[in-house]
């Protein structure tokens, strides 16, 4: 009778262990080739809500066999390639598993780099110093647009202001710009001629030396709509580009280049740290 009050604590306590250290459910294989699994969490998320019960069945039906196919193949593979293939293939492997990490890597500690900003005195300054290497591979333009429905009732006034284009012009064409079909008033942004053309339809490159010129405005129409441009500058190919219209190359090399110089420096510093804490050791040759 004595014993009793201690059976009870110890049931519970072994109770207690058992849902403490209870596994978790084991995964649902779908399928085994040899030693290697497919299991039913691994094509969950691969059968589309949109599937009905029986086309989700021959789905995971047809993910099992090409599965099965892949792993059987795999198999044969291993066993009867030639080893010096099969030495090839693994060293091909592994090359390419350090390169996904170590690329991995890089891009992560790049995207930390702080020295990410180019002033304006840097771009200049590449720009002064190679803008001979910089011409211009096609005509450029700066100009202003507008695309009308051949319905637009107000052309007249429109193109009036669109030629004189003062602060008060623009805030016109500013409030009725929604009936526009396109409209482009940054004159200030130089424009590659073959955009030009995408934009403006009835512009071909044969036709294109007759209305893209200095100073000059231009009424088009064809069966969609009316186009109106003044053409405020041009620049041929062959000149030298301006540096507004190089910019942002110009940024891009100049990020390139620090981006370069810091994984260079990166390198030296890990393997100057390797050696001093003997993780890297250089044998020289007899």
């Amino acid at each position: 009778m004595l014993v009793a009050p201690l059976v009870l604590p110890l049931f519970f306590m072994l109770a207690a262990c058992d849902s403490l250290w209870r596994k978790e459910p084991e995964k649902a294989p779908l399928a085994r080739v040899g030693e290697n699994y497919l299991y039913l969490e691994d094509v969950e998320g691969l059968t589309g809500a949109e599937l009905s019960p029986g086309d989700s069945a021959a789905f995971v039906s047809n993910l099992i066999t090409t599965w099965a196919v892949r792993q059987l193949l795999f198999s044969r593979a291993q066993i009867n390639l030639p080893e010096e293939k099969i030495r090839e293939f693994e060293s091909l492997v592994s090359d390419y598993r350090a390169e996904l990490y170590t690329r991995a890597y890089k891009e992560a500690l790049v995207a930390q780099m702080e020295d990410t900003l180019v002033g304006a005195e840097d771009l200049e300054e590449f720009y002064e110093s190679e803008k001979d290497n910089f011409r211009l591979q096609e005509k450029i333009l700066q100009l202003r647009f507008i695309e009308l429905p051949r319905q637009f009732l107000n052309r007249e006034e429109v193109t009036e202001r669109l030629k004189r284009f003062r602060e008060e012009d623009l805030k016109f064409l500013d409030s009725v710009g929604v009936q526009f079909k396109k409209l482009h008033f940054n004159d200030s942004l130089w424009v590659p001629v073959s955009r030009v053309i995408r934009e403006i339809k009835p512009l071909t490159y044969d036709n294109e030396a007759e209305y893209l010129k200095k100073d000059h405005f231009f009424e088009l129409e064809d069966s969609t709509g009316v186009y109106l441009s003044r053409v405020v500058d041009v620049m041929d190919a062959g000149e030298m580009a301006p540096q507004s219209y190089i910019e942002p190359t110009i940024r891009q090399v100049l990020l390139n280049r620090r981006k370069m110089k810091y994984l260079k420096s990166l390198e030296t510093d890990l393997i100057n740290e390797a050696l001093g804490q003997k993780e890297l050791e250089i044998y020289e040759k007899e």
